[in-house]
């Protein structure tokens, strides 16, 4: 499951909180919806990796920690905090 994946993958920011949260079934019958979910996410995370870093950067380091899940996604809302 990619909310597993994804788990696991953000495990490696030492996050305070968590949280993946599947929004497909929200967004039934708009663009980019797949039957089983699995399309739209929200992320809500807490890492003291932020630190220091402009909230482009915090969107870029998720990114790239997320590595080839993104593409395989059709949204991805990030809420991201230091503590």
């Amino acid at each position: 499951m990619i909310a597993d994946e994804m788990r696991a993958r953000l495990a490696a920011l030492d996050p305070l909180r968590l949280e993946v949260i599947d929004e497909s079934e929200s967004h039934r019958g708009h663009s980019g919806f797949r039957e089983g979910g699995e399309s739209h996410f929200r992320l809500k995370i807490a890492s003291p990796a932020f630190a220091g870093l402009s909230r482009i950067e915090q969107h870029r380091l998720v990114h790239r920690t997320l590595g080839d899940i993104v593409p395989r996604v059709h949204a991805l809302a990030l809420e991201l905090s230091q503590n």
